[in-house]
């Protein structure tokens, strides 16, 4: 068994079902499939939202919501507004861990940036309770994400340690 910083860690065997039924990747982590992937980003508040401006690529914490298959949030003017209204190609990853058992699991979706517009839309969303990361924005705009990829790894973990 390899050695991990905290003892041995168990990997599955590449190519058949992890632990929980599903295939495994290359490296052994279980592939989630797409309604796992959404239930698990919905079940976390903050993620990251990455997107190319002014020649760099930028990764940007966001509080988030699930809205049917789209991930939304809310953002004031600058970068992540502007990657939005351009409509530009981002990339989305939420993930958590649990640093006792060494489970945990990581999506990425990755899709385009819209501002949302419509005035009933944006009242709808509202009604999500979904608060932005930095709270002194007092009319922040909405934006969506349609995925165009959603895919989700999951580690297993290998019990407390």
């Amino acid at each position: 068994m390899p050695e991990h910083r905290r003892g041995p860690v168990r990997l599955p065997q590449q190519g058949g079902p992890g632990e929980q039924g599903q295939p495994l990747d290359h490296a052994g982590l279980e592939t989630l499939p797409f309604d796992t992937c959404l239930r698990l980003l919905s079940s976390v508040p903050l993620g990251r939202i990455g997107f190319y401006a002014d020649g760099e690529v930028v990764m940007l914490p966001v509080n988030h919501a699930v809205d049917g298959q789209d991930v939304v949030f809310q953002a004031a003017g600058g970068s992540k507004l502007t990657a939005a209204e351009q409509q530009d190609l981002v990339a989305f990853e939420a993930d958590d861990y649990d640093e006792r058992t060494r489970a945990g699991w990581s999506v990425l979706v990755t899709g385009r940036a819209a501002v949302v517009y419509d005035e009933a839309e944006t009242q709808r969303l509202g009604l999500l309770g979904l608060l932005p990361w930095a709270c002194g924005v007092e009319h922040p705009f909405w934006i969506r994400i349609r995925p165009t990829s959603v895919t989700g790894r999951r580690i297993p973990g290998t019990g407390a340690g």
